[in-house]
């Protein structure tokens, strides 16, 4: 490993931690699989240390006090993205993701804002929520009891409600335009985790050479077209006095520059890249939490049992809200150890220090590649007591009550952390409890709770290999 201030002429500090006789090379981006590797060697080599993906050098965080030192407390420093081919390619640097600089500031406070304007953290969403829990439990009653695929429900359900906030429309789950965009996402997801877009990445002069890469902007071209139609057609009811949606409020705000004659970030390419990347974002970690979430319910049936009889103490039979949730301790607890268990992100979004900086007393030139190992919080040993279980008492004290856990961060932290963070909590919590209300989740035919398989599947997230379960109505 190199040290990293042998890089830098002068460097002020410490160099970080390596052995000159190894040399670690793990392909970008990182997928789940290495985290558990990626936190042997912190361990080894402390929380801050380097390696190379080939000829890139990279920087890893490990520890929830690093990772609040780097991302918390240092959040200007360590708030950019380093420029990844595959996917500097497929956005052109627009969007919120994997945008950078004045465009990354003026995308996300637009978003946020807009968000927020149509419903975000208000009554009226969650009221939305709720009514496609009556859409999603209809769709598991239709399987009556038999074995089902979860998966495509889960992101259907996810989609719906980010589609509401940025296009101002819900699409049934058999719409044909809605599961086109629903497949491209998945199979987008399927060709960017193989292995030959990390060698891609490495070497982007292979580009022709590479077919994954080939399939990748095939079906980022895809998903722009589908995009654009869908846009367009919604753009033709537009009222400037009656703003829908987010695509509205953009639509609006880039006529305003047109006609000031402003040449900003408000065009076409942005809006069209922005509503891709609130799509995906919003819709992939809800669906891939709530299928873990029923996994682990079907793995662990007295945890399940629990949780629903304090759901039916509490509720009854009525709609699950949000206010419920300070009354539904044990439920609570369940739903935030499904996620840090889940740990849908385990080696968390790169990053990119825009500054020369000074982390735990190691020295950082600007332009360094970040990897804050979120797996290194969530299962820390030092701050979880079973963290290789699922043991929802993480989050109970002696007299069980919910207690908020510091090391808590499956939507990472700072200036990067996902924008829609509280609408994804609201809409897990809604979908779970509403779920566990009406139905007794179990295994297919023929395997036992104690043969559910656990083993996340290989990619940049962690979802859960492809499983089937039996939803049975409650009498």
């Amino acid at each position: 490993m190199t040290p990293i201030a042998a890089l830098s002429p002068k460097p002020a500090g410490t160099s970080l931690p390596s052995n000159p006789n190894r040399h670690c090379l793990l392909p970008p981006p990182l997928t789940s699989c290495c985290s558990f590797i990626i936190l042997q060697l912190s361990k080894e080599y402390g929380p801050v240390f380097s390696f190379h993906t080939g000829p890139q050098q990279v920087v890893v965080l490990a520890g929830y006090e690093t990772i609040k030192e780097a991302l918390v407390n240092q959040a200007d420093a360590f708030s950019e993205r380093p420029q990844i081919p595959i996917h500097e390619d497929c956005s052109n640097g627009y969007g919120i993701i994997f945008s950078h600089g004045e465009n990354w500031k003026v995308m996300r406070r637009f978003a946020i804002s807009s968000l927020q304007e149509h419903g975000m953290g208000k009554k009226t969403i969650e009221d939305k929520i709720a009514e496609e829990c009556h859409f999603l439990r209809q769709k598991f009653e239709s399987f009556e009891g038999k074995p089902f695929d979860p998966i495509a429900v889960a992101s259907a359900a996810a989609g719906s409600i980010i589609t509401t906030l940025i296009l101002g429309k819900r699409y049934g789950y058999e719409d044909h335009t809605f599961v086109r965009l629903l497949n491209l996402v998945k199979e987008s997801n399927r060709v960017l985790a193989h292995p030959l877009v990390t060698v891609y990445n490495l070497f982007p002069s292979l580009g022709s050479f590479v077919w994954a890469h080939k399939e990748v902007l095939r079906k980022a071209k895809e998903m722009k077209d589908s995009l654009q139609h869908i846009i367009r057609e919604h753009l033709k009811d537009l009222d400037e006095n009656n703003k829908r949606s987010l695509a509205d409020s953009f639509f609006i705000r880039q006529q305003e520059e047109e006609k000031n004659k402003i040449n900003g970030f408000f065009h076409n390419s942005n809006l069209v890249t922005l509503v891709n990347h609130l799509f995906c974002s919003g819709m992939a970690p809800v669906s891939a939490t709530l299928c873990w979430a029923l996994l682990l319910m079907i793995r662990y049936p007295e945890i399940q049992n629990k949780a629903r009889k304090e759901i039916t103490e509490v509720i009854g039979s009525s709609q699950p809200r949000i206010e419920h949730q300070s009354q539904l301790p044990y439920t609570n607890a369940v739903i935030h150890e499904i996620q840090r268990f889940a740990d849908i992100y385990p080696v968390g979004m790169p990053h990119e220090t825009t500054t020369d900086v000074t982390l735990k007393g190691y020295f950082i030139p600007k332009g360094t590649h970040i990897v804050p190992l979120l797996y290194s919080v969530l299962y820390d040993e030092s701050r979880w007591e079973k963290p290789f279980e699922f043991y929802p008492e993480h989050f109970l004290d002696s007299e069980g009550k919910f207690v908020e856990r510091d090391a808590f961060l499956p939507f990472s932290a700072g200036r990067r952390m996902c924008p829609g963070k509280s609408l994804a909590k609201m809409e897990i919590f809604l979908f779970f409890t509403s779920l566990l209300q009406q139905f007794i989740f179990q295994p297919a035919p023929g395997i036992s709770s104690e043969d559910v398989d656990l083993t996340p599947m290989a990619g940049f997230s962690s979802t859960p290999l492809p499983f089937k379960l039996c939803a049975l109505l409650r009498s």
